[in-house]
């Protein structure tokens, strides 16, 4: 076999040469090249070459940058979406920046009009891009792989050989090496023309239709979510609806009948924690058992709600997110009468669930003077307390190992009337008074389980109950659109590798006879871009067909044997000399090992 080379040095001055065999490698459109002298466009001109610049791979290349970029502010800057009180704390401390921030939108970055219009004009260019691409492609899957140039040594990778073996058995033989290998191959006169790698392109449109997937369903997302807090002492239940929840967030086309009818209760909140070593205090087990019932009359089930491990019921989704404690507290009035009892919330502090909170008596408490009041109580609570010597009111543990409650003590009005919403996590004193104690000091005092603070003046007492109960914090979410973005990443992923990583290319292999009556075979290959995959195929297509038509010594210049007598090389034979049967003059012969690169 005659050797086989690759020639770069030529492939540009002889695009004309290769005619439709070298086009449509790639469903990538074809840039005008400037002209010089243009007309005016006018109305209808610039606005299509608006359309062509907006759906221009590089500009969706540059928009996609772009979304990413203003991404960022909602990641660094707080969001009124996402946390409110931070946005406030954040314009507490920051009064020249806020008002700023405010007229661009960064605290509500995803909402705001720019960084709409990059999402739009993203979504349009994509679309743009994709739909002419897509339908070039089918067209070529329709088609069949264009018949041989007229030179195929002038290709990059190529070889030729003569063998006795007659042009119809060379290119049927071709023609079924070809099919076997997977290529789509067809015989084009004395040629066999065959083409493989559409996956290339199939991934490259797959990965930008995975995009405008991912795009829609971040936005349906965005639109229809819902998001909401809620904490559930032992004991205690929750039903799904909007006036159940701590506090609620949702998108802008999202209704109230859009909540997943379902509601649970919580039964047991089971929590343990590392005793010993450089972990003490890490949570080993941290999960909640509830009961849940689907709709009005749905059956009731048991589950197991653990981080990470939501309970799913429909297209929603609880996630245990928090945990605390909440102390069993009793409140009486000067005649002993219970005007208060329940299981009282706290919030956790840091990681040993030192924890603080209030006490509310709105209603049902009389002063020693028969009057109507409201009763107030500061409470911070330690699971596990240090002892007096510690000198802190902090936990060591959080587990409760040594729970202790501090109580200070007010009278007055809570303004809980007024009509304002208030946290119940917090206390207005404005028109609170303090209990006070012998000293004149505020009144407080340290509890442990079954203790009890007597108010000064017969006004009562409060008792920190042995039943001490926990609570579970769970966040309720209903982001629609979360299987297709996760679809579409999966989508965009494959699609990615198939374009990096396959390389469509094409094989001719013509046979004809040549003047002495002996026949030619050259084989030749390209593909979209410079690779050694393509010379290293062809070799092995080649060395695969020159088995089934073996090659005859090229014969002397002068027709003479060489002097010495000795027979000539297998020209096929690996690392066998040869000389190339093109007629290019700059192309230089190379031992053959398969198809090498010159």
């Amino acid at each position: 076999m005659s050797d086989t080379t690759t020639d770069t040095s030529t492939q540009t001055g002889d695009d004309q040469d290769l005619g439709a065999a070298g086009s449509q490698l790639s469903t990538a459109p074809v840039e005008d090249s400037p002209s010089p002298n243009l007309p005016s466009l006018g109305v209808i001109g610039w606005a299509r070459w608006f359309w062509r610049q907006l759906t221009s791979m590089r500009v969706a290349l540059l928009l996609l940058l772009l979304l990413s970029l203003a991404a960022i502010p909602g990641s660094l800057i707080p969001q009124t979406g996402i946390n409110e009180a931070q946005v406030a704390d954040f314009r507490e401390r920051h009064d020249v920046l806020a008002p700023v921030y405010d007229k661009l939108g960064l605290f509500n970055v995803y909402s705001s009009v720019w960084f709409s219009a990059i999402y739009i004009l993203l979504f349009v260019s994509l679309i743009g891009c994709i739909v002419p691409r897509t339908w070039q492609f089918v067209g070529q899957l329709r088609g069949r792989p264009p018949g041989a140039p007229r030179r195929l040594t002038r290709l990059p990778a190529h070889t030729t050989w003569r063998t006795p073996a007659d042009p119809e058995e060379v290119r049927e033989a071709a023609l079924a090496l070809l099919r076997k290998r997977r290529f789509r191959a067809h015989a084009v006169g004395d040629a066999v023309a065959a083409e493989k790698g559409y996956l290339r392109e199939l991934g490259n449109l797959a990965f930008h239709l995975a995009l405008i997937v991912m795009l829609i369903a971040f936005a349906w997302g965005q639109l229809f979510k819902s998001e909401g807090n809620k904490i559930v002492v032992e004991g205690d239940g929750f039903s799904n609806t909007l006036t159940q929840y701590d506090d609620f967030k949702s998108g802008n086309l999202f209704t109230n009948d859009d909540l997943e009818p379902f509601s649970f209760d919580v039964e047991e909140f089971t929590g343990t924690y590392e005793r010993t070593g450089p972990n003490r205090g890490t949570p080993r087990t941290y999960e909640t058992e509830v009961t849940y019932t689907e709709g009005a009359d749905g059956e009731e089930k048991n589950a197991v709600i653990k981080v990470n491990k939501p309970l799913e019921i429909g297209d929603a989704k609880v996630y245990l997110v928090s945990h605390g404690y909440a102390p069993v507290v009793t409140v009486r009035d000067g005649k002993g009468e219970i005007v208060y009892q329940d299981a009282v919330p706290l919030l956790p502090l840091d990681n040993n669930v030192t924890s603080n909170g209030v006490v509310k008596v709105l209603d049902g408490y009389r002063n020693p003077q028969g009057k109507k009041e409201q009763l107030g109580f500061q409470a911070f609570f330690v699971p596990t307390f240090g002892g007096s010597a510690s000198g802190t009111m902090l936990s060591q543990f959080p587990a409760l190992d040594y729970p202790v409650l501090a109580l200070n003590a007010y009278h007055g009005d809570l303004k809980a009337d007024s009509g304002i919403p208030q946290s119940v996590y917090q206390m207005d004193k404005t028109k609170m008074r303090e209990f006070k104690d012998a000293d004149g000091e505020l009144l407080k005092k340290l509890l442990t389980p079954g203790e009890t603070m007597t108010l000064p003046g017969g006004a009562g007492s409060i008792t920190f109950e042995k039943d001490i109960k926990e609570w579970a914090g769970f966040q309720v979410v209903q982001e629609p659109g979360g299987g297709w973005a996760l679809g579409g990443a999966l989508t965009a992923i494959g699609g990615l590798a198939a374009s990096l990583f396959v390389q469509r290319r094409r094989v001719w292999v013509r046979a004809v006879r040549g003047d002495d009556g002996v026949t030619v075979v050259e084989m030749a290959g390209l593909g979209r871009s410079e690779s050694a995959k393509v010379p290293e195929e062809l070799g092995d297509l080649a060395g695969t067909l020159y088995e089934r038509a073996p090659g005859v010594p090229d014969p002397e210049p002068d027709g003479t044997p060489e002097p010495d007598g000795t027979p000539p090389e297998d020209p096929g034979a690996p690392g066998a000399s040869g000389t190339t049967t093109s007629t290019d003059t700059d192309s230089q012969a190379v031992p053959a090992e398969g198809a090498e690169q010159q």
